[in-house]
């Protein structure tokens, strides 16, 4: 009876672990406090319910066990770090959430609910595409927010959530075809055009831009032969044309780039271009003074102001982010961290080599991180990093869990 009791508990933490883990994906195109919040209690949920044994086989493996070696590293460089403890504490903040990936390996080598929780991420984002076309339609209907037609959050947030989404879809609408489903893949048609219609017109992030531009790439050439390569790659020039000659905004964003960086090396002038490139400059003089082992966890603040004493312009600029992943890495806990954060994304990606629905989700996932950190620092970042951890966490476990039932089937043969 007691045997029967815990397995019927067992089973019941299984499916409200799964239900909080989708509640988390609708929240995070929304509210970073909701989804904290879902976050610990789908931890109470889901801990008493993984073993010892499950978290130590996706450990003893590179997708799982490489997150958490890095974490560890940023745990042993509060060691070092040459700043007080609460700031080092709040430089390790930034680590911890890798410690979810095993355990979302775990939790969906098991469940068939992973693809639920893709789903209520495209739902939450089509309700948010859906409430920026109004707001940018109807301004009345809404607060002002801080970007026009942004509701929630920020532009690159809301872009780079797009963005996936449209990679995604494009996989849909091509397979809902094929298979001569053709009003759905109408459906995925449509929704790409008001994301991307959004993205060019409303809330450009150009880091966006050039993620969607190499994801549509990557689907084209792993889903056409020759000529069909080349087409995609027209289609993509004829794009970049149209919208660059049918929306100011887009090209003002874009030609920006350039008189930015044109003026910050004419005039020292503190503007985001030029920055960014301070940061970056002083992130290897950084790096080059301790180069192995790094300043500690939590030192790059203090770093960046002190070496923005008695500067003017963009070198005045202080920051608590290099605007580039490998950087915050390697600051702080050295080329050995970065060695390991790069060897993390390459484990991903070969985790996700596959054909298939989940295996590009994954994908995608994995590349929107990989492009999108050489110019932020979005493993760090508070919605990038935890749709970098669950993306990878849902879509790992399902691969692994296909894999797993491969060799049970095949091995009596």
């Amino acid at each position: 009876m007691m045997a029967r009791t815990e397995l019927f508990d067992r089973a019941r933490l299984r499916r409200v672990a799964d239900g909080l883990m989708i509640a988390v994906a609708v929240s995070l195109p929304w509210s970073t406090s909701a989804t904290g919040i879902l976050l610990v209690i789908w931890l109470l949920a889901v801990l008493p319910i993984t073993t010892a044994g499950e978290f130590k086989r996706e450990i003893a493996a590179a997708p799982g066990g490489l997150p958490v070696l890095l974490f560890l590293l940023g745990a042993i460089g509060t060691l070092w770090a040459d700043v007080t403890w609460l700031e080092r504490w709040h430089g390790l903040d930034s680590f911890f959430k890798l410690l979810v990936i095993p355990i979302l390996l775990v939790q969906f080598r098991r469940s068939d609910r992973g693809l639920w929780v893709f789903a209520a991420y495209l739902a939450a984002c089509v309700a948010l595409l859906l409430l920026s076309m109004a707001i940018a339609a109807w301004p009345s209907l809404w607060r002002v927010p801080e970007h026009f037609a942004v509701p929630v959050k920020n532009a690159p947030a809301q872009s780079g959530e797009f963005a996936t989404c449209i990679a995604v879809l494009f996989y849909l609408a091509f397979d809902f075809y094929k298979q001569g489903r053709r009003k759905l893949a109408l459906g995925c048609l449509l929704v790409i055009a008001g994301m991307l219609a959004n993205i060019l017109y409303i809330a450009t992030s150009r880091t966006a831009l050039v993620i969607l531009l190499i994801l549509v790439l990557i689907w084209g050439f792993r889903e056409f032969s020759t000529r069909g390569k080349i087409g995609v790659v027209c289609a993509v020039v004829a794009l970049c044309a149209a919208a660059w000659f049918s929306s100011p905004y887009f090209r003002g964003r874009t030609t920006e780039l350039w008189t930015d960086y044109q003026k910050y090396e004419a005039t020292d002038d503190r503007n985001s271009s030029g920055e960014r490139i301070e940061f970056w400059k002083k992130s290897v003089e950084f790096v080059r003074t301790a180069p192995l082992f790094g300043h500690g966890t939590g030192s790059m603040h203090a770093l960046f102001i002190k070496s923005s004493e008695g500067r003017t312009g963009a070198a005045a600029s202080a920051t608590t982010n290099p605007h580039n992943q490998t950087f915050a890495v390697a600051i702080q806990i050295g080329l050995i961290g970065a060695a390991v954060l790069w060897a993390m994304w390459i484990a991903h990606l070969l985790l996700f080599r596959g054909a298939g629905l989940v295996n590009w989700i994954g994908l995608v996932v994995v590349v929107q991180n990989i492009v999108g950190s050489f110019f932020n620092s979005h493993l760090f970042d508070f919605t990038q990093g935890w749709v970098y951890v669950v993306g990878v966490g849902v879509a790992g476990g399902m691969v692994l869990k296909r894999r797993s039932e491969t060799c049970v089937t095949v091995r009596p043969a």
